[in-house]
């Protein structure tokens, strides 16, 4: 999306398990969304410039960070940071608990990704019916590591009952990319995950018009 020259901001919500950091090369920042929500810093203190200019607001790794953060500090921060931009995308983690609401009563929208498998098909169901009770508009589903076997994506969105927004297939590539801290849209802009990702956000823009 950033890519398109939209403002884009990325907030990994994710906050016991975060991941984005070390995705984009920016781990070692000091001053993460862990400081935001234990009041040491403002939210603009925490965000960083990656790949096309990429607005990033990282998450801490460490317990103590976790232990001293007030969840409610969310809301005001995600406010003050979608002022000024065109999409603001939040990571929230998997699961049902106040780690996961907390950023969801933050959004206005919400899209779920999933391997097309039982497993991640009965989850997207449970966390259908969680956004749908946190006053969420449901954008639609993401399928991820789409390969030969999986499910149909015809047979995913009518189980879960829901528009499939893309489709990413399952590519060594992003593997690749992710083990040197670099999108695979930048590590490998041809692959067929870089497609698919290309088409993903154009789709994303053309929604949020």
């Amino acid at each position: 999306m950033a890519e398109l020259g939209k403002k884009t901001v990325v907030v990994d919500a994710d906050l016991t398990m975060a991941n984005v950091g070390l995705m984009l090369g920016l781990h070692d920042k000091k001053i993460t969304l862990h400081e935001v929500l234990a009041g040491k810093a403002k939210v603009e203190r925490a965000v960083y410039r990656s790949f096309h200019n990429l607005a990033v607001v990282p998450c801490g790794l460490s317990l103590e960070g976790v232990e001293s953060m007030r969840l409610e500090r969310i809301k005001p921060a995600v406010q003050s940071l979608s002022r000024d931009a065109d999409f603001l995308l939040l990571d929230c983690p998997s699961g049902f608990g106040e780690d996961t609401l907390a950023p969801l009563s933050s959004a206005q929208e919400a899209a779920i990704v999933l391997n097309p498998d039982f497993a991640s098909i009965t989850n997207a169901m449970n966390a259908k019916s969680m956004v749908e009770r946190a006053g969420l508009r449901l954008t639609g589903l993401i399928l991820n590591r789409v390969g030969r076997w999986g499910i149909s994506s015809r047979k995913v969105g009518l189980t879960v009952g829901a528009t499939i927004l893309g489709e990413i297939p399952d590519d060594p590539q992003v593997a690749r990319a992710s083990s040197v801290g670099e999108p695979v849209l930048i590590f490998s802009p041809r692959s067929s995950a870089s497609k698919a990702f290309r088409k993903l956000a154009r789709v994303l823009v053309e929604h949020g018009k």
